[in-house]
């Protein structure tokens, strides 16, 4: 009984912890515009090589530019593309 709920205990730390790091990542954005618009405007530059901006490629750029995990980088991506750039694909 106690190794369970010592279990719940440290899962329920682990998945808090989880969502307090993508809330600090979409609040770099949200409190800085001008990074927002800068990343709308590399989107908008691989849609005219008709590239998408949720390709690899956009995605690996994200993550090595601001020191972040891939999968944080989509969704940064993603969440940057539906609040400032829904045009780009």
């Amino acid at each position: 009984m106690n190794s369970l709920l010592i279990t719940l205990i440290f899962t329920s730390f682990a998945i808090n912890q989880g969502a307090m790091a993508q809330s600090r990542l979409l609040d770099g954005v949200k409190r800085n515009p001008d990074e927002a618009k800068s990343i709308c405007k590399r989107f908008r530059n691989l849609n005219k090589e008709n590239i998408s901006a949720s390709s690899p490629k956009s995605i690996q750029k994200i993550s090595v530019q601001k020191n972040i995990s891939e999968v944080d980088a989509e969704i940064l991506s993603m969440y940057v593309r539906g609040l400032y750039c829904p045009e780009t694909f």
